[in-house]
């Protein structure tokens, strides 16, 4: 019974990982950037070559792909506010962090498309590099410490990702172990609180990354609720937008433009009503309406 479940799990991950999801890609990308670094230290190790570690704290290979705080040192290396947010350097930081991304994805993709998915985790963590390197040079306590602090780690555009979700559906609920079923907005408070409180820890810039990361999270999905999206993606979205694309009335005289607006308000009402009721109730309690409905307007997606 023990093997058929393991087979299972193997299984399940295999499928997972061989499908064309951009989730299982990024994650994929994750592990294997922290893989590589770990195989480079040790030969860096093994051969005497450096201890692996600077004043940083980092790997060698890690030096080169962080984000560093300081803009001088960013202008060297302006590739690592891109490559910053696929390193990891300690295991339970990766695996909390795809953990997370795996979670907050899935429900993600239920509702919005790949593109928007893409572009709300790179999107995020540009935004958590600007916050870092803005802060710590606008500051003075970071004054100290600017010519060595760095960034690494995809907190941030994981964190965008749960907000961005947690703003579109708010009321999504999940079953927490121990705690039992929690909608994702106060999920996503959470986090956002234990980021805030945290910032005169150990590790300040990493907290406040991880706000700018929250922050665009929240941003983008606002606008794409208010059908705006400023990567065009729209249109071809998986979001349950509810696209108008004629202006005229049954009978066949065209709709001014208080009409048409009046009836794009209360169609997205709808569609937005349906997706409560989905996250609350589950699918299964929609009548054969709100399910053509929403069948009609999903067939948009591209």
């Amino acid at each position: 019974m023990l093997g058929d479940q393991n087979t299972d799990i193997v299984d399940a991950f295999r499928k997972f990982f061989k499908s064309n999801s951009i989730l299982a890609k990024l994650i994929l990308i994750n592990f294997s950037v922290f893989v590589l670094i770990y195989i480079v230290s040790l030969f860096a190790w093994l051969f005497v070559v450096e201890n692996g570690n600077n004043q940083t704290g980092l790997s060698i290979l890690g030096q080169w792909l962080a984000v560093p705080s300081s803009i001088d040192r960013l202008l060297l290396k302006p590739w690592t506010i891109f490559t910053y947010m696929f390193v990891h350097e300690g295991l339970l930081h990766l695996l909390f962090n795809m953990m997370v991304l795996y979670f907050g994805g899935t429900v993600f993709l239920q509702y919005l498309s790949q593109k928007q998915f893409l572009w709300t985790y790179l999107a995020g963590g540009l935004s958590g590099a600007v916050v870092f390197i803005v802060s710590f040079n606008v500051f003075p306590v970071f004054s100290q410490t600017i010519g060595l602090s760095v960034a690494i780690g995809a907190s941030a555009s994981v964190l965008a990702i749960v907000v961005g979700i947690s703003t579109y559906v708010p009321h999504y609920k999940v079953n927490l172990l121990l705690i039992g079923p929690v909608k994702l907005k106060y999920l996503a408070i959470a986090y956002i609180i234990l980021d805030f409180f945290s910032i005169m820890g150990n590790n300040p810039g990493g907290h406040l990354a991880h706000l700018g990361g929250a922050l665009w999270g929240f941003a983008y999905v606002s606008m794409l609720k208010n059908n705006i999206d400023i990567f065009g993606f729209s249109n071809r979205s998986g979001s349950f937008r509810m696209k108008t694309s004629h202006r005229a009335k049954p009978g066949g005289r065209p709709l001014n433009d208080d009409e048409y607006n009046r009836n794009r308000v209360a169609e997205q009402k709808e569609i937005d009503r349906i997706l409560d009721q989905i996250a609350q109730s589950g699918y299964n309690t929609l009548t054969s309406r709100d399910k053509e409905l929403l069948f009609r307007t999903s067939n948009k997606k591209k």
